[in-house]
């Protein structure tokens, strides 16, 4: 296992991770303070192991860890900070409350390193501030799910972190305190300045709560940055699946349109345009995809104009209500065994009496059509 963290500004932490056992990894993020970024990836693509070797909990083989300037970890000058000195502040999934002390002792015990007189003050103000006032008496077995994790919370900001780790922190509570918690923790985060490193397989979750993403797959960083960056322009096609995107198909490009700044490329039987990619070599096979909103779907009475570009007919294979919308599979008739989705909302589907089988035409946005190498 090589593990080497390298800082990039005074108030944050970058991490360069890699291990060539049974369970390879080869990560890589930064995370500034005051931002929130989320590691998302299925059960099993290391990002619990990426925050226990950050923790201090695992220890690598080689490498370094360094946060703000601190050494915390270096192989080559045998430096290996223990967990306790590394001013973690660290959220289990299971919380990990102290099931026989009270809200305020569990969050007493992250400030040992505070005088014995102003523990219960400190302790106090932190509940304050996770909403927690009058229930500084009360046990983990006498609070609800997200009220200990809460206390978890406070008791992790106890110890004045340079670094908050957030391990699945909201899997343990029910949907709608798991709103509740959603709130809290943009309103925290306001007051923090610490980066903040969320460790979630919930791709909504992590779209709705950080700053940047770093996917992970089979311990390997795939891409890191903005969330609206990562779903519209994955960098794979592997990538692409992660983030639940739904048309990804293989494509040629055939040309580059200087007239229309477009790249033009082939699908099956059909030529479609694209945003230009000029670095791409006329003849290359690559994968490309579109996002379900940039699939525009004509009704009859409002068919595309001539001049619509990357027009594309077939008939309705399946239509399936999610709630208020409707999740359609199209059967493009030059592209049969391709299907392709759209998302619309279900009173459309209602309003204009769509059923399986119905021919229909849709539209694929250039500027929606990614193309990926």
């Amino acid at each position: 296992l090589l593990l080497v963290a390298a800082m990039t500004d005074a108030g944050g932490i970058s991490i360069d991770l890699r291990h060539a056992g049974p369970i390879p990894l080869d990560v890589r993020f930064s995370c500034a303070a005051g931002e929130l970024l989320a590691l998302v990836g299925p059960s099993g693509s290391g990002k619990s192991t990426v925050l226990r070797a950050i923790a201090g909990l695992f220890r690598p083989d080689q490498g370094s860890v360094t946060c703000n300037g601190d050494v915390w970890f270096d192989s080559t000058k045998g430096i290996h900070v223990v967990p306790r000195q590394r001013r973690i502040g660290f959220v289990f999934q299971n919380f990990g409350l102290f099931p026989h002390l009270s809200a305020l002792q569990n969050v007493m015990e992250g400030l040992l390193h505070v005088a014995a007189a102003g523990r219960r003050q400190r302790g106090e103000e932190l509940l304050k501030r996770v909403h927690l006032s009058g229930l500084e008496n009360r046990r983990p077995n006498q609070l609800s799910g997200g009220q200990q994790q809460r206390v978890a919370v406070a008791r992790a900001l106890a110890r004045d972190p340079k670094v908050l780790l957030l391990d699945e922190p909201f899997s343990a509570v029910d949907k709608v305190t798991r709103q509740r918690l959603y709130k809290e923790l943009m309103d925290l985060r306001l007051q923090l300045d610490m980066p903040v490193i969320l460790v979630t397989h919930d791709l909504d979750e992590a779209i709705l709560l950080a700053d940047r993403l770093c996917i992970l797959h089979h311990g390997k960083s795939l891409q890191s940055g903005p969330p609206f960056d990562v779903m519209a322009r994955p960098a794979s096609s592997e990538v692409a699946r992660l983030v639940d995107q739904k048309n990804i198909f293989k494509g040629t490009i055939a040309d580059h349109d200087l007239a229309t700044d477009q790249t033009i490329f082939t699908w099956g039987g059909l030529t479609l345009s694209a945003r230009h990619r000029p670095e791409l070599d006329v003849g290359k096979s690559l994968a490309w995809m579109i996002p379900t909103a940039d699939v525009r779907l004509h009704s009859k009475d409002n068919p595309p104009s001539e001049r619509q570009e990357n027009t594309v007919s077939g008939s309705i294979a399946e239509i399936t209500r999610l709630g208020d919308q409707a999740s359609i599979a199209l059967s493009v008739d030059q592209a049969p065994d391709l299907p392709l989705s759209l998302s619309i909302r279900m009173s459309y589907v209602n309003r204009h009496h769509l059923k399986t089988g119905d021919g229909v035409t849709v539209s694929l946005s250039p500027a929606g059509i990614h193309l990926m190498e």
